[in-house]
């Protein structure tokens, strides 16, 4: 008998927390497919019946991480459209990324902790999703369009904040609020026009990422939740 998809996923979501609980506390080189196994409470076998391989669980886990992250950007331009601007949208993911120490150590490529997972499959996706955003903002007014290799300028200025803690004790005592307010700061007056955007502009420009990043999240969903250890979804 076939199992229901929604039994299926929840067994999958078990597993992924028990991989998550161990990668956090071995690191993914000493972390095998019987520990998650056991951690999670299952056959070993089960465990192929949705990934192939140690990698492919562990790409899983990273995605379904960063899917949670898209979703609750999601979230956020919904109940606000104005999120949706450069150093508000930074602000909100350096928060999330805080409180999720497998993201932080995706987007620092902390390689003692993923070994090998630095890099996804899907992570040309990715780029087409923040080239979408990139032109929705310039070509909405709400990120300057003089600034030179605007995507490498923006990431080396974000990207500085997450590394912080790793080369300095400058950070100590400030709050991940007080980091991520510096952060908007930054990004607020190196990239953003003066001028404020009109509600309708942001409405319009939210709703344009919104639609980028469902389809982001649908192929993650796919990838993460694949049928059984061997399909690719496309």
């Amino acid at each position: 008998m076939t199992e229901r998809p929604d039994r299926t996923a929840g067994r999958a979501d078990r597993i992924l927390d028990a991989a998550g609980v161990l990668l956090s506390r071995l690191g993914y080189r000493k972390v095998t497919i019987e520990d998650i196994a056991s951690q999670a409470g299952i056959g070993k076998g089960t465990i192929y019946l949705h990934w192939p391989t140690k990698e492919t669980l562990f790409h899983a886990l990273l995605l379904r991480e960063s899917l949670r992250a898209a979703a609750n950007l999601l979230d956020r331009l919904a109940e606000d459209p104005a999120e949706v601007v450069p150093h508000r949208f930074q602000r909100a993911a350096f928060l999330f990324t805080q409180r999720n120490p497998l993201l932080g150590a995706l987007i620092t490529g902390n390689t003692e902790l993923l070994g090998r997972l630095k890099r996804h499959p899907l992570q040309d996706q990715d780029a087409v999703v923040t080239e979408r955003y990139l032109k929705t903002m310039t070509d909405r007014g709400l990120l300057r369009n003089d600034i030179p290799n605007l995507l490498f300028s923006l990431r080396a200025s974000a990207l500085g904040f997450y590394l912080m803690d790793s080369f300095t004790s400058d950070g100590t005592g400030l709050t991940p609020e007080e980091k991520a307010d510096a952060l908007a700061h930054i990004i607020r007056t190196a990239f953003e026009p003066p001028e404020q955007a009109s509600t309708a502009n942001l409405a319009d420009a939210a709703a344009e990422v919104i639609e980028a990043f469902r389809d982001l999240i649908s192929s993650y969903d796919a990838w993460i939740y694949r049928k059984d250890g061997t399909e690719e979804p496309g």
